[in-house]
């Protein structure tokens, strides 16, 4: 069976929905078809709500309701293999669909250490399938022990949430000194770990996981100080790697094991092919060196750009680099990372000015459910252009966090921030007269 579309996308997640939307936008003459592997798709931000918060683990899935509103086709298959001379995909299905442009948004796969016993039974990577997902909360819901093997984003949601559940024991591992260590300066990635560490999770930093143990099944993990903790289930929550296998067997030019190349409007080396997501190598906003950030975020961005320039570079938009910016919610406690820590910026010899601030997030300071607002804004120390942030506090921190992605993508100075014009309210943002956005652009200073 054969078929031919104007516009072929492979991947049924954010970035091959976003991108299938775009293109229908900016192309509306165009035929654009969707092929994707699985009949139910997931949203991959609330894996872990799946666990508690969510009355029904079900309500996590990700509808495609949208393809048929906007005249956009779906075929259910799995790409085999692409000829990029012939511009034809086939299937596993044993489909061959043509295509004027191909845009691959094939994702990533779960990292899995070669570690003794990690092939038994009850030890789980996070894989962004429902039906997956939906079994491992099901298992968890009756455990005793579970171990999470990772103390990044993906691992501290999980253990928050798991802890929730009545009689279950979480174990979080992570090799790193702190919690959160790749995102966040100390200060901040402590307030996550007295959070849990409040709730009853037991937290190894520092700590290597050895080997699961077992006969069959998981009943064990031990760790590098020879301890072993019982575990009924184990998740890793360690990170992925990205899906280049098609891109690889079609002679594209692939970035070393960190993704597909592509130029700034992610076309790749063959014409007529684009990538976005998580398949896709990702450069540093800053320093422009490859960098490890897989978030739905960055991939919709991309995909807006692909989807728009398909066909003619209709807007001029281009990826700058990428922004490590993140946000969090671990027990009412909101955390958000943007651009470079103190940390990071030192490694990579910048030098810097940093300024803190705190305040109450309402205004006076005594009305009900105010939180204390915590942010750290990181300059360069020459031309005090504003280089990362980071923020603690209430819910108002998840989009404060956006302002200083904003910020870093404009390349605000300080004087900027100092100066910054902002909507204030008793009830939702700080007092203007103590705004922390500002008041940490004011005590910016030079660190040793």
């Amino acid at each position: 069976m054969s078929r031919r579309f104007d516009v072929v996308i492979v991947g049924g997640g954010p970035a091959g929905v976003i991108t299938a939307l775009t293109a229908r936008r900016y192309y509306p003459e165009k035929s654009v078809v969707v092929i994707r592997d699985r009949q139910r798709g997931i949203i991959p931000c609330g894996i872990p709500y799946m666990f508690h918060s969510l009355e029904k683990p079900v309500q996590n899935e990700m509808g495609y309701g949208m393809f048929e509103e906007h005249n956009i086709q779906e075929i259910q298959g799995k790409a085999s293999a692409i000829h990029p001379e012939k511009r034809e995909i086939e299937t596993e299905e044993s489909e061959v669909i043509g295509y004027k442009k191909l845009v691959l948004a094939t994702g990533s796969t779960p990292v899995i250490p070669p570690i003794d016993g990690a092939d038994l039974d009850g030890v789980y990577p996070i894989k962004k399938d429902l039906d997956y997902m939906m079994d491992l909360v099901r298992n968890v819901e009756s455990a005793e022990n579970v171990v999470i093997v990772g103390g990044g984003f993906i691992g501290v949601e999980l253990a928050d949430e798991i802890a929730d559940i009545d009689g279950v024991q979480v174990h979080l591992i992570e090799i790193l000194p702190e919690l959160l260590g790749n995102s966040f300066d100390p200060e901040f990635a402590r307030l996550v770990e007295q959070r849990l560490l409040a709730k009853g999770v037991k937290v190894y930093k520092n700590t290597r996981l050895e080997q699961f143990t077992g006969n069959g099944r998981i009943s064990g993990a031990r760790l590098n100080n020879n301890e072993t903790i019982p575990a009924d289930y184990a998740i890793f929550g360690i990170g992925a790697k990205p899906n280049t296998r098609l891109a690889e067997q079609a002679g594209l030019r692939l970035f070393g094991d960190s993704g597909i190349w592509v130029d700034e409007y992610l076309r790749t080396s063959h014409e007529h092919i684009f990538a976005v997501g998580d398949c896709v190598v990702k450069r540093d906003f800053f320093t422009r060196d490859k960098t490890p950030v897989m978030l739905a975020s960055t991939a919709t961005a991309e995909a807006r750009i692909a989807g728009a320039n398909l066909y003619k570079l209709k807007v001029v938009r281009e990826i700058k680099g990428t922004i490590a910016i993140y946000a969090t919610y671990v027990d009412g406690l909101v955390l958000g990372s943007a651009g470079l820590t103190e940390q990071s910026a030192r490694a990579e010899e910048f030098e810097i000015i940093v300024g803190r601030a705190e305040s109450p997030d309402k205004h006076p300071g005594k009305l009900p459910n105010t939180h204390t607002c915590r942010v750290k804004l990181v300059f360069s120390g020459n031309s005090e252009t504003i280089l990362g942030g980071q923020v603690a506090g209430g819910p108002s921190c998840g989009e404060m966090i956006n302002t200083i992605g904003t910020a870093i993508q404009k390349r605000m100075s300080r004087a900027e921030f100092e100066t910054l014009q902002m909507a204030t309210h008793p009830y939702l943002t700080a007092a203007p007269t103590k705004y922390p956005l500002v008041i940490a652009a004011q005590n910016a200073s030079p660190v040793k």
